[in-house]
């Protein structure tokens, strides 16, 4: 686990979810397959930083990384 990404079973029913916010990662990497872009991503979502959107994106690489 990142220090942006957090899971916490009281919010979003246990999904990763980028700290103090309730936005899911899952959110974040459908946005990005939907805008091609994480520039595209922070135009929607204003109150996300490069830095969350990147700690999603690296958050599901160390989840899928072992499964290839």
């Amino acid at each position: 686990m990142n220090k942006l990404v957090t899971i916490n079973p009281k919010v979003c029913n246990g999904k990763p979810v980028i700290r103090n916010t309730r936005i899911p990662v899952t959110v974040i990497i459908d946005q990005l397959a939907d805008v091609g872009t994480i520039q595209g991503v922070l135009h929607k979502y204003h109150e996300l930083s490069f830095e969350q959107v990147t700690a999603a994106l690296h958050y599901c690489h160390s989840v899928f990384k072992d499964d290839c």
